[in-house]
């Protein structure tokens, strides 16, 4: 199966980064001509389309990683063909919006982490396809969907997971500023976040308990918590992830 790659950004960079990781062979991935297409394919060996057009006729799998704004543009009047699967990273983009414009072929939504560069993304998928499921697989734990709207909800995470590095920063620069080696704090700060959410995603009890379980009575948890909640913090980041999903959703 060739895989090829419409929109070669960021993003795009960090999942080719997951699937070389994986073992793929870089002649079985095709890049669109611009953005970072040209300078990875000579780096790295992958096939480099003359347009897109070209890559959709040569690829049997189109990951599909451009602005949202200009998704639904760039796969308008390309050679798609039945069986074909265009895997959309372009968050906030309907399946009807795309297979409108790509008759023939089968979208099926994902949002990866920058993560998957390291095979750590958790990622969302809706629909959870055969064809595409062995791909995603690659870049870390999936999580199957059933709904779109579902998968709109659960799109919110990758805008906490740039939340998430901005409060280890800040909380690493904060120790920083009280003496603690740099490196130091980042890597404690980093490693703490990590097991609060290892423990989560493996523990059966529910949130609220495991939380309770750390919150001694005049403990320093229960302080941070105290002034974290008279600053409003809580009711904060509820409105931030309210104001990501109305964007999703239009």
């Amino acid at each position: 199966m060739k895989l090829g790659v419409l929109g070669v950004g960021h993003l795009a960079a960090t999942l080719l980064k997951g699937w070389d990781r994986a073992g793929v062979d870089p002649a079985r991935v095709i890049l669109s001509p611009r953005g970072h297409g040209p300078d990875l394919a000579a780096a790295r060996g992958y096939g480099l389309a003359a347009d897109n057009a070209d890559l959709v006729a040569r690829a049997d799998l189109v990951v599909l990683a451009v602005r949202p704004a200009a998704a639904v543009p760039a796969v308008t009047g390309l050679p798609w063909r039945a069986g074909q699967v265009i895997l959309s990273a372009c968050a906030g983009v309907p399946i009807a919006a795309l297979a409108q414009a790509a008759p023939g072929a089968r979208v099926v939504r994902i949002m990866p982490l920058t993560a998957a560069e390291i095979g750590r993304s958790p990622t969302a998928i809706h629909p959870d396809d055969p064809q595409a499921r062995p791909w995603v697989d690659m870049l870390g734990p999936v999580i199957p969907l059933p709904r779109e709207e579902a998968f709109e909800i659960a799109t919110v995470s990758a805008a906490i997971y740039g939340w998430a590095q901005d409060l280890i920063a800040r909380s690493a620069g904060w120790s920083a500023a009280q003496g603690l080696e740099a490196e130091t704090a980042r890597l404690l700060v980093a490693r703490t976040f990590e097991a609060a959410g290892a423990l989560l995603a493996t523990r059966p009890e529910p949130m609220e308990q495991l939380l309770q379980d750390l919150v001694t009575p005049g403990g320093i948890t229960e302080r941070g918590l105290q002034v974290l909640g008279a600053a409003a913090v809580p009711e904060a980041w509820d409105a931030a992830c309210q104001a990501v999903l109305d964007r999703l959703r239009g």
